[in-house]
């Protein structure tokens, strides 16, 4: 059995709120993403676990329901962060540099 973080009383780990306190025993962010083109009507829903550190996907239908989910680790979520985020623009040549090779033309 586990224990509420808020009154202390004995609870069920697979409780999302203490039965005698109320107070959720566990945190998490959420976030939800619409579907483009066909994918419109459904959702990408991504629940960030706290303090377990681990992040969780969901894919939701037009009805609200969940039709697919995985869970990710931080390691994981991390290299799929890297992997969606733009690609870094090239390095240009300080101004002054670009100026110079104007002027030597």
């Amino acid at each position: 059995m586990a224990r509420c973080a808020h009154c202390g009383a004995e609870t069920d780990a697979r409780y999302r709120f203490c039965p005698w306190c109320a107070a959720p025993q566990r945190r998490k962010l959420v976030e939800f993403f619409r579907g483009v083109d066909d994918d419109g009507r459904r959702a990408l829903r991504v629940s960030r676990y706290l303090p377990e550190r681990r992040v969780r996907f969901s894919v939701w239908d037009e009805t609200g329901t969940a039709r697919a989910a995985v869970s990710l680790d931080d390691e994981e979520a991390a290299r799929l962060a890297a992997y969606l985020a733009p690609p870094p623009r090239p390095a240009r040549p300080p101004l002054l540099d670009e100026l110079k090779s104007l002027v030597r033309s």
